[in-house]
């Protein structure tokens, strides 16, 4: 990639750079001769993403220029879905000494330029059956179920309160489940209605679900929050499969406690597996995203996890995360 050979405009052209990246097979960096490793333990080869919305040849030499710290860099290639929904996609072969102080690091460039960078050692395939398990409140839909039903009763301030410590990995999830649904007794369970017909969905959802379904993958939720929503969200997006508490309810009326078994951090790991195993998909293929702590554990199980939008105690120990983009984003960081 002969930097003299490019005009200003060119370099700053998303339509320049994917003409240029797919006229070739592989188009080595510009930066190459900078980048270099300062520890001595073998490297770990693993693929770079970077994804933004208006992605040019000069965006991309300045990003990569400042991951020289902690990756060496080889060559880059557009995403098999590069620009198909609107963003610009490519991949970078690199070799990574210290995968901490990379992911580290990398979070800082993408916080910097307000791009979606992803380290990976292995990726899912696209094209091969896989499976899908996400969290719901915050990461499939805009909102936390608990927190806007506690605004129909006027607990609204002390739920949302609670949720965040949660959220935040502060609280133990059980125990906050039980002292923010008993702040819900006495509240009409028709009243959830009104909150079932108006919600938001994450954008890119319904595209990320569609594509997914299009390459038999399945897909399912494993939530902290409830049936009545997340068994909604299943058949209004024809997910797979649907996990999340129940909400005790007398004479039409919440009555402050939760049915069942509670799903918790350890039963969404729990689903992750137990699903891979029915529909017999390798572990490999296998995606848990989420943005709470309790979403952790089933993101640890999974072949990627994923931090999606999530609290930046998630993001630090995530494999990859989803900082800016819709839920499509996840899309990027398949082979395809």
């Amino acid at each position: 990639m002969n930097q003299t050979q490019l005009t200003p405009s060119e370099r700053n052209s998303a339509a320049f750079l994917t003409q240029f990246l797919q006229n070739q097979e592989k188009t080595y960096l510009p930066v190459r001769n900078v980048w270099q490793s300062s520890s001595t333990q073998p490297d770990t080869d693993a693929v770079l993403t970077l994804i933004a919305p208006a992605l040019n040849l000069k965006l991309v030499e300045q990003i990569l220029a400042d991951c020289a710290p902690v990756l060496t860099g080889h060559a880059v290639t557009c995403h098999g879905l590069h620009a198909r929904f609107g963003d610009g996609v490519v991949c970078v072969q690199v070799s990574v000494a210290d995968m901490q102080a990379a992911r580290a690091g990398l979070h800082e460039v993408a916080e910097r330029y307000q791009v979606e960078l992803a380290l990976q050692v292995q990726q899912p395939s696209l094209s091969t059956p896989g499976l899908l398990v996400m969290d719901m409140d915050s990461t499939l839909i805009q909102m936390e179920c608990i927190d806007e039903i506690a605004r129909l009763g006027d607990v609204g301030d002390k739920v949302a309160a609670v949720t965040r410590q949660a959220m935040r990995g502060e609280l133990d999830f059980k125990e906050s489940l039980m002292t923010r649904v008993a702040c819900l007794e006495g509240i009409a369970e028709a009243q959830l209605a009104q909150i079932r017909d108006a919600i938001p969905l994450m954008p890119g959802a319904a595209l990320l679900v569609q594509m997914l379904k299009q390459y038999q993958w399945k897909v399912a939720v494993a939530s902290g929050g409830f049936t009545y929503f997340a068994d909604y969200l299943a058949q209004r997006l024809g997910l797979d499969a649907a996990f999340s508490n129940v909400l005790a309810v007398q004479d039409g009326m919440l009555t402050g406690k939760v049915t069942g078994e509670i799903v918790d951090a350890g039963k969404k790991a729990q689903t992750v597996i137990a699903l891979s195993q029915k529909w017999q998909i390798d572990i490999s293929q296998t995606i848990a995203m989420g943005d709470g702590a309790n979403d952790l554990a089933m993101m640890d199980v999974a072949g990627l996890g994923v931090a999606c939008h999530a609290k930046p105690a998630v993001v630090e120990q995530a494999e990859v995360a989803i900082r800016y983009g819709g839920l499509h984003t996840l899309l990027y960081l398949l082979q395809a």
